[in-house]
């Protein structure tokens, strides 16, 4: 007996860890699965802009909370995962949205910003997959987990200056595949999202240096991501409706990377 789209798409019930949640791209992922009836956790370094997400969350009718917490700090996001599992009981998705960006040329780039990205974009997703699998996912043989990724990690660039930024992204895209593999037999799907531009504190430097006339005529639909681009993909890994879909990275670009080797 197949099963109705719409609660193929359904969270209700569902216990979703979203970091980087406070604002960009990790709130607009929230507020999808918010929507979707999943409950919400948000960790970011800021209780201030925390709480503001939340309140910004509730006016939608979205059930969220909040535990501040630095993704690149191994006692701090065990303290979130255990926080979270205390609250809550399980946590049944988990997105990987904490990051950071760098820009400078190469060899210029300086080792301390280097070491910054590193741990943010990608010690990160290490840290809170192994602490939410071993906590919950592994032990209850169910997981959502996304990563979010970018083009960046798809190919390099000879205009925007990101040599740790896109390494990272390129090691969060194999992290995403190479955790698949592993976790599949504990019934846990790892997938990425790898956005293409979109309004953000990260990309307000690259949008007022190309300004978003020139990033946008790049791109096959000649635009640049918006509030909700990222919502559908967001809640087809979450959801049952991704149950057969593991270790793929999904560019949200509108088209960039099809025509700019991604």
């Amino acid at each position: 007996m197949s099963t109705p789209v719409q609660k193929l798409f359904d969270l209700s019930g569902q216990i979703a860890l979203v970091t980087g949640g406070s604002r960009g791209l990790g709130l607009q992922i929230a507020e999808a699965l918010g929507e979707a009836g999943a409950r919400l956790m948000l960790s970011a370094r800021k209780a201030a802009e925390l709480e503001a997400a939340v309140a910004h969350l509730a006016a939608r009718g979205i059930a969220a909370q909040f535990v501040a917490g630095d993704a690149s700090d191994p006692a701090q996001v065990q303290q979130v995962v255990d926080e979270t599992m205390r609250r809550c009981g399980r946590i049944d998705i988990l997105v990987n949205n904490a990051g950071a960006t760098w820009g400078a040329p190469a060899e210029d780039h300086p080792l301390e910003a280097w070491d910054k990205v590193m741990n943010l974009n990608i010690r990160s997703l290490f840290l809170f997959a192994q602490a939410v699998g071993r906590a919950s996912m592994i032990p209850n043989r169910h997981g959502r987990i996304i990563n979010v990724a970018s083009i960046a990690g798809l190919g390099g660039s000879m205009d925007v200056k990101f040599i740790a930024y896109g390494t990272s992204k390129g090691a969060a895209v194999n992290f995403t595949r190479t955790l698949a593999a592993e976790w599949g037999a504990y019934g846990i799907t790892v997938n990425a999202l790898a956005p293409g531009f979109f309004p953000s504190k990260m990309t307000k430097g690259v949008l007022a240096q190309f300004g978003v006339e020139k990033l946008a005529a790049g791109a096959p639909l000649k635009r640049i991501g918006d509030d909700d681009d990222l919502k559908g993909a967001a809640l087809l890994f979450a959801s049952a409706a991704g149950k057969h879909i593991t270790g793929q990275i999904l560019a949200v670009d509108g088209g960039v990377s099809s025509v700019h080797g991604g």
